[in-house]
């Protein structure tokens, strides 16, 4: 009785995870492109800059810095 109910356990995982699993599509990822951004020398652009922990645990709060 015991390995019975052991198959019927298995069999009934098996059956749940097939289930749960039929929506999911697996595929490679796509190819990027890659794009080469020309911008004139004197533009100075400003990017921003996320915030972060620094040495000794300190957060620095995210700024703009100029490129």
């Amino acid at each position: 009785m015991r390995r019975v109910i052991s198959r019927l356990t298995a069999t009934t995982l098996l059956l749940v995870g097939s289930v749960s699993l039929a929506g999911c599509i697996v595929a490679p990822p796509r190819p990027v492109r890659h794009v080469r951004v020309v911008a004139p020398v004197h533009a100075s652009a400003r990017v921003w800059v996320p915030g972060y922990w620094a040495p000794r645990h300190v957060w620095v709060e995210g700024h703009w810095r100029y490129r």
